[in-house]
């Protein structure tokens, strides 16, 4: 989550337009902070009951979040390890701008280091000898995630755990039991991210086996919140339903785009914001992984 967070882009690209690559990052970075933001909020508990869940042992005294995103999985391990100090990676300057924002709103400034890097470059920066290595979201962004878990191997401290996070596809807003619309744009989006995002989904705890780890836990967490929906709600719905549309438009019917689009008039008597019986449903996959 995270961010890479919920609904982040690939960070992939380095090895030939490097300097393109990064502008176009931080132009995805605009738009992907407020819905980073809204998902830290709406799902605040459930993040700190994996954090919560780790099985660490002694408590970290040096984290890195890997992929950090604005820094919902970074103030949640803060607050879960009050004695740590954290490392917090990402490609995005405006990401890292905010998370820095959030660490001093919360009085943990001088417990953040920021590095901005990108994840997909051979060498990474110097991260120390971390004993939690935590990476919500960002693994399957990796174009070469094996490589990428044989790094976190090396970089963690012998007997360290790395906590890896993934979502099940995007979250659903609507009941269960109304007009397939939401099930349509989810089958569209599956197909859109299969090309874009080939190892979302990923079986995590094989790969992290033949990377030498030792999966020591893994648990799925359900989200399912409201109603009464909470304004943050509202908003991370709509927020995410207008990400959904960008990727979706072109494989819609016109009926479905003409409801998806009524569903996102924030005017309009069907909005999603003036639904009284939204809901926030979705799943996020946690394995905890020992390098032994």
């Amino acid at each position: 989550m995270n961010h890479i967070s919920p609904h982040t882009a690939p960070q992939g690209g380095h090895h030939v337009h490097e300097h393109e690559h990064e502008h176009e990052h931080e132009r995805n970075a605009g738009d992907q902070a407020e819905i980073l933001d809204l998902d830290a909020e709406v799902l605040a508990e459930h993040i700190a009951s994996i954090t919560a869940w780790l099985p660490v042992g002694t408590s970290p005294r040096r984290i890195v979040d890997l992929g950090c995103g604005t820094g919902a999985g970074t103030l949640a391990l803060l607050e879960r390890f009050p004695e740590a100090e954290l490392t917090a990676v990402d490609l995005s300057a405006a990401h890292l701008h905010r998370l820095r924002e959030k660490a001093a709103a919360v009085g943990a400034a001088d417990r953040v280091r920021i590095v901005r890097a990108d994840l997909d470059a051979t060498a990474w920066p110097e991260l120390g000898t971390p004993e939690l290595v935590w990476a919500s979201a960002s693994m399957h962004h990796m174009p070469d995630p094996n490589r990428t878990l044989r790094q976190v191997h090396d970089l963690l401290a012998p007997g360290g755990l790395f906590a890896v996070v993934e979502l099940a596809g995007f979250p659903r807003f609507l009941p269960e039991d109304a007009p397939g619309l939401e099930e349509r744009c989810h089958a569209a989006l599956d197909h859109h991210h299969a090309e874009q995002v080939p190892h979302r989904g990923d079986d995590w705890g094989t790969k992290l086996t033949k990377a030498g780890f030792t999966v020591e836990g893994e648990r799925t967490v359900t989200v399912d919140i409201g109603p009464p929906r909470t304004d943050a709600a509202g908003r991370y719905a709509l927020s995410s339903l207008r990400r959904m549309r960008g990727s979706v438009a072109s494989a819609l019917t016109a009926e479905d785009l003409t409801a998806l689009d009524r569903l996102l008039d924030t005017g309009g008597p069907h909005g999603i914001l003036r639904r009284i019986d939204l809901r926030v449903r979705t799943e996020r996959t946690v394995w905890a992984a020992r390098r032994t």
